[in-house]
């Protein structure tokens, strides 16, 4: 493993956040919640999840990308917070065993990649193998999404021009079939995880269903109005969902 992944604030800082990105997304793509983290005295670590930013490997599964991450908890690193998007959802998940027993986290899980039926995941594939094989430009990305910034879409592309066919095919294949909730029995009792989840009526990546309802200190919350880039479009969302250390009276 060779580290890759972008960083924001005090290595010194009193608390630590780990940002985990979307498929052919990449680490800067958390620019505006990373920098409101910081803002919040975090030390704010996003690393670039195997299969992205050129990185390569032969095994693409939710498991292994997770396990690659291993090395950021090092020396008994540990995190305050874990925020996933989308895959980085699965991931966030998958993490759970690395965790420590005692230590409080929050795990935010934005719009989580849980569980896609084997009809939609082939449709999905389709979709990412066209736009990894013609990116869209920043000026395409904008006129799609009139709410983001020209640097959101920047990222966008920069992301999508980071991966390539073989690897999106692979972890379409390696991760099949898609099926992650099961992951929600390693949770422990120090462990809270709050969900957001994108409106239905703008993104089918996850629903209220796939979350389970018989884990405690699992909070769900669906952001009407709001698609599945909730990272982009609603960072003050994810800032409510994640405990801030409060002023002394």
């Amino acid at each position: 493993m060779s580290f890759s992944a972008s960083q924001w604030g005090f290595p010194n800082a009193p608390r630590r956040a780990l940002l985990i990105h979307g498929m052919t997304m990449c680490s800067n793509s958390w620019e505006s919640v990373a920098q409101l983290l910081a803002a919040e005295g975090f030390f704010v670590v996003a690393p670039n999840l195997l299969g992205h930013a050129w990185r390569r490997g032969t095994d693409y599964r939710a498991s292994t990308l997770a396990e690659d991450l291993r090395p950021y908890f090092a020396m008994n690193t540990s995190y305050d917070v874990i925020i996933g998007h989308s895959l980085g959802g699965a991931v966030a998940l998958s993490l759970l065993p690395f965790l420590p027993k005692r230590k409080e986290t929050t795990i935010v899980l934005v719009d989580p990649a849980l569980e896609v039926p084997d009809e939609p995941l082939a449709e999905n594939k389709k979709l990412f193998l066209k736009e990894v094989a013609s990116p869209r430009t920043p000026d395409e990305h904008m006129a799609e999404n009139p709410a983001w910034s020209r640097s959101d879409c920047m990222l966008r592309t920069l992301g999508l021009s980071m991966c390539d066919r073989t690897t999106v095919r692979s972890l379409f294949e390696d991760n099949t079939p898609w099926s992650f909730t099961g992951l929600f029995k390693n949770v422990t009792p120090n462990v809270k995880i709050n969900v957001l989840l994108a409106d239905p009526k703008f993104s089918g990546v996850c629903h209220l269903k796939h979350i389970p309802r018989d884990v405690e200190r699992l909070n769900a919350r669906v952001l009407s109005g709001v698609g599945h880039w909730i990272q982009i479009e609603r960072p003050d969302a994810i800032m409510d969902a994640v405990p801030l250390a409060r002023a002394k009276l």
